[in-house]
């Protein structure tokens, strides 16, 4: 009699119908079988911050290593300086608690730092990267930096050092005989921090038409009509600088 009533509905609305069951029956069970501590919001949120804090406690946090280290003041100045102390020198709160007893880990392998410094694509443009295979070879960071302050003993004296994957591109285009200088006025500060002190960019139409203005002196580049060519945008908006054969 089950079956012969059921047939005479459409297949759709038995569909839906065990669909509507599905969705009651899961609110039956939310409802009356979860445990309270898994519905109940404020419950929930009550017994998270007693577990949390009933958790023994490891960091003592940065600000407390000024009471006895003068490296403070160096990292607070230095490279570091939006580091904290027990990034590189483990969990701290027993250290301060018994200093005599409790030493810091102090992370002189050159294993360490090459997790921040290994060179990575991902990374931001002037984050100091190093290749640690050709970089000072199997010498430990610390031999030539100062780990709170890691200020390099000397700048990158080539762009590539910094923008290889620019310089590897430039190096198969129509501007490879260019020096990076030709185009970017780079301040010594620059090299130093480059994320604080850029190099220039050229601003306008005017500086490319310098070599490829119909009307430039310079015989060896390809030359364009400024007044028609382009017209009112700027050349590299079609144009890649660092390989310009691209559009």
């Amino acid at each position: 009699m089950l079956k012969l009533f059921f047939n005479k509905f459409p297949e759709q609305f038995l569909r839906l119908i065990v669909v509507f069951g599905v969705i009651v029956g899961g609110m039956l069970f939310i409802r009356f079988l979860l445990p309270p501590e898994l519905k109940d919001t404020e419950l929930h949120k009550k017994s998270t911050i007693e577990r949390v804090t009933s958790l023994p406690v490891k960091f003592a946090g940065s600000e407390i290593c000024a009471d006895c280290h003068e490296e403070y003041n160096v990292k607070k100045a230095g490279y570091h300086k939006n580091l904290s102390c027990e990034t590189c020198h483990g969990t701290a709160k027993e250290h301060t608690e018994n200093p005599a007893e409790v030493k810091p880990v102090l992370p002189r392998l050159r294993e360490f730092c090459v997790r921040c410094h290994t060179f990575d694509p991902s990374r931001p443009t002037g984050f100091p990267q190093i290749n640690p295979i050709a970089h000072n070879p199997l010498q430990p960071c610390v031999s030539c930096h100062n780990p709170h302050d890691p200020k390099p003993p000397s700048v990158p004296s080539e762009c590539q050092a910094c923008h290889a994957e620019i310089a590897r591109t430039k190096a198969i285009s129509a501007h490879v005989l260019l020096e990076c200088t030709t185009c970017h006025e780079v301040p010594q500060e620059h090299k130093v921090t480059p994320r604080a002190i850029k190099a220039s960019i050229p601003s306008d139409r005017d500086f490319c038409g310098k070599c490829h203005a119909a009307q430039s002196e310079i015989k060896e580049t390809s030359k364009v009509d400024f007044t028609t060519h382009g017209e009112k945008y700027l050349c590299w908006q079609c144009h890649y600088p660092h390989m310009p054969e691209v559009e």
